[in-house]
């Protein structure tokens, strides 16, 4: 849950590396989050309950972009390549080759390593 929070207190975070782990933990509780406020809805079918869904999910868009784009500079590459994921089909599967690929070890031009730190 430590990820999570670190991911929300750094919001529009967008330079520096972020760990795999980072990224990923922070993926599975928004989708965790995300299914638990959408539940209610699937479960009466009220349109009105999906209102704290989508507010929730608005909220957390900056920092997922920022993660998300802080996860491809510890690989090197520019947080640009997130636009990639806009391609059909094949976009959003490199996305997440990409997202869990290692890190480059040592410094970068992102930062330092913070499998390091």
């Amino acid at each position: 849950m430590n990820w999570y929070i670190n991911v929300i207190k750094n919001y529009v975070g967008f330079s520096g590396r972020a760990r795999r782990t980072e990224y990923w933990m922070f993926v599975l509780f928004n989708a965790i989050i995300m299914f638990a406020l959408y539940l209610p809805f699937l479960i009466t079918r009220e349109p009105a309950l999906t209102a704290l869904y989508a507010v929730y999910a608005l909220a957390v868009f900056l920092p997922a972009l920022a993660v998300t784009v802080r996860r491809l500079h510890d690989i090197d590459k520019s947080g640009w390549w997130y636009l990639i994921s806009f391609v059909p089909l094949a976009g959003p599967i490199i996305l997440i080759v990409l997202t869990a690929t290692a890190g480059k070890p040592g410094p970068n031009q992102y930062g330092p390593d913070p499998k390091a730190a």
